[in-house]
This record gives C-alpha cells, structure tokens and sequence, in this order.
C-alpha cells in the first residue's frame, strides 16, 4: 500500500489540525527501543522519543511486564484522587528516590493527565497562595496550549489560535536572548524595583530551565541562581517547567539541580511514566499547598497503569547512577559529533546547544535547512524534529537507553541528509 494510500482515512476523516503526521507521513504499527516500525514493515530509528516522552525507548521491557502482571491480577485501573495500591506504592518510590535525595520536602498534585494541566494547576495554586494574579514568563516559553497554560506560552502561532486575548502574563527575555554578555534579569530586578516601570509584584515566575520547543536554549547556572535569588527576596513563587527536560533529559533527574537550586512548585510530565501512558503532576512546597478539597479535579488523575510503570521506571533506573553516568557519556558522543559537522560547514553558522540528551543544532542563517534535513532524514529511515520560533533548531532528543551504535548511525544519517540537501 502506497503511503498516500495508507494515509486517506486520516486525511478523509481526522482534522486539519494534526501536525506531525505531515513531517513523517507513514502508519507506524510497532516499536521497541530506538526503532519504530511502520505498517509496511519499514524500519525508522527514533530520534524524536514521542516530543521527550519514551525516555526509556519504546516498549521497554521493564514497564511491558509490570503492567502485564498488574492487568492480570485485575489492579484498580481508573481511580479519581482515591487511594490505591498503585499509587501508594508510586509515591513512596518517588519520596524514596527523588524527593529524599535531592533534599525536597514538597507534595504531590496529582492533575489530569497532561502537561499543560499540571501549568494550570501551578498557576491557579501560585496565584491563590500569593493572592496576586500576574505571572512572569519568559521568551520563545513553551508550556502548553490550553487557556492559561497558553498565556504564558510564547510562540505566536500557537498563542493565535486561542481566539481570545491572552492576559495577566508579562514576557521578559530569557537568557541569552539579547546576546551574550547581557544579563536579562537586570531588566527584571529594575523593573520589580521602579513603581513606575507597570510590572505589578507577580504571584509567580514560570521557566523552563532548558527551553524545548523554543530551540533547545539553555538557561545558565549564574541565571538560574540569580532568578531564584531575586523571587524569594520579593515573595515570588518560582514554578519550574520540568515537563520535556526533566525525568534524565539533560543528565539530572531534574534539570535545575544542575543550578542547586529549590522551586517552590515543578510541573512534571511525558516521561515520569516511564512507558509512554499519560500522568502528570505537580511538586509543591507545603506551605503553597493552599488547595480547598476538590479545587482542581480531573477525571483522569488517577490512572493506576501509568503509577504502575512509573514505579518501575524510578527503582528501576534511578537507585543508582548508571543512568546519569551513561547520558552524560553518550552526551558528549553526540556534542562531539555535532560540533564535527558544525566546523565541516562553517558558512552555514550552525551552533550546537543543549545539555544531556536534549541538544540541538541551530542555523539562524537559513531557517528552512532544519526542517529540510528533518524531511531528508525522514526519508533515510530517521524519525527527528524541529524546534525554535522559525523551526531553525534541528532537535536531537534519543531516548537515554539508546544504544551507542543507533546514535552513531543516526548521526551517520543526519550528516548524509545533510550533504544531500546542500546537494539538491
């Protein structure tokens, strides 16, 4: 079946609005690890991992035989904010293995089971506790495409299909986005202490720590610092965005434990399941836990089969550093080899950025060679993406337990795809 074939029901029936379909046009049917499958049986080596949500790969053997045994015994599947087995057992893997070791004493929200309801409940729970409304966000933020979630979003395309205005969120710079040497949080710290500068005190800063869909940006250590010093002198709460760059993704369970430094509240996501099945939650310091019983409820927020394999995937790779020590190696394998075809192209002004296994190579030059490798590489059997305001950022993000031969080979594939569209 030809691919346009294969293709029609979803043209015929599903709508216009999906997206990723068109940048890998083909029905995929299976996957395990790094490879996908499609309904053809043609091979695809995976360095998307679901927009950072298979961490561990597809299908990971360790999760598959949880679950299994867990449907088999007839577990509690769906369970609203009521207690079960499940969760508990999930909770005191995540106190045990995350919150203790990283000195956090913060609670657990569990949202519906999405990202971007994690923001909105961060927002909603930092604005009650404060009694402030305004919150500060920064450039090129992503953190997700619901009303408020949106607000503090920062790509236009995506903020204009909200059919309303977009209100009680300041944008300021990110870092680095007005060049090096300059320290944008000058212009914040000025501007929460001049009454006329029309910044009202903020209920809360949100931030991601490595920016994802804004373009793989990395937010310094000094910056991060610096932001956390400035928030807790004035009262500000600071909601880490952890939903794409944390769980591994770049080298830390979280990525601002790079910076040492404490949120008040963290919006987790995408991989925290380990094996792909929606959850979400929200960590927040105890006394930012002003919730009323049943102020932000879900329908959703108790699926049992994703504590399940979330469990597994916490006692499984995070009861030692193994994990950590072998991102960090295979890290500066893939740094190494972008910054090789970087200096093989030096007209083209790539820079290569990123921490971990969250790294992208960027040309501002041209802001349609990404996006062509993307499809070239497509083409050679490679699933990759793009991110950043103009999809200038050729997005590398392997799943951790990608072997070192599938991320030698991907690259292999990048360069090719590469040299090809120079070519054409």
């Amino acid at each position: 079946m030809s691919d346009a074939t294969a293709l029609d029901v979803f043209d015929r029936r599903e709508s216009e609005v999906r997206g990723y379909v068109r940048a890998f046009p083909t029905v995929f049917d299976r996957a395990t690890g790094s490879t996908l499958v499609d309904a053809d049986g043609r091979e695809y080596l995976d360095f998307f991992a679901g927009a950072g949500v298979l961490n561990y790969g597809h299908n990971n053997p360790v999760f598959t035989r949880a679950l299994v045994e867990y449907l088999e015994r007839d577990g509690i599947i769906h369970g609203l904010d009521m207690a079960t087995s499940a969760k508990r057992a999930f909770i005191e893997a995540f106190e045990r293995l995350v919150l203790e070791p990283r000195g956090l004493d913060h609670k657990l929200q569990f949202t519906g089971p999405t990202g971007a309801n994690a923001v909105e409940a961060a927002l909603k729970v930092a604005r009650q506790a404060t009694g402030r409304t305004s919150v500060v966000a920064f450039t090129n933020a992503f953190h997700g495409l619901s009303l408020g979630a949106l607000s503090a979003t920062g790509n236009s395309h995506y903020r204009g299909a909200a059919g309303v205005p977009l209100g009680d969120v300041a944008r300021l710079p990110y870092d680095g986005y007005l060049g090096e040497g300059v320290d944008t949080l000058d212009l914040f710290e000025k501007m929460l202490d001049d009454s006329g500068s029309g910044l009202d005190l903020p209920a809360a800063v949100i931030v991601e720590a490595v920016q994802g869909e804004g373009g793989i940006n990395v937010a310094s250590v000094p910056w991060l610092q610096r932001l956390r010093a400035i928030t807790e002198q004035r009262g500000i709460l600071l909601i880490l965005d952890e939903i794409q760059s944390g769980i591994g993704r770049t080298g830390h369970f979280f990525a601002f434990e790079a910076a040492g430094i404490v949120p008040d509240l963290v919006t987790v996501s995408k991989s925290i399941s380990g094996s792909g099945l929606p959850m979400s939650l929200v960590l927040l310091r105890p006394e930012v836990d002003v919730w009323e019983p049943g102020a932000h409820t879900g329908t959703f927020r108790g699926n049992n089969l994703a504590f399940v394999s979330a469990r597994a995937a916490l006692e499984t790779y995070w009861r030692d550093s193994a994990l950590v020590d072998d991102v960090a190696r295979k890290s500066a394998l893939l740094f190494g080899e972008l910054e090789q075809i970087a200096a093989a192209h030096p007209g083209l002004g790539f820079v290569v950025r990123g921490r971990g296994l969250m790294v992208g190579l960027a040309c501002d030059a041209d802001r349609t060679l990404a996006g062509r490798i993307s499809k070239a590489a497509f083409e050679r059997g490679l699933v990759i993406e793009t991110s950043g305001a103009f999809d200038e950022v050729l997005k590398f993000l392997p799943a951790l337990t990608i072997t070192d031969e599938e991320l030698t080979r991907g690259l292999a594939i990048v360069r090719e795809s590469l040299d090809a569209v120079l070519a054409g």
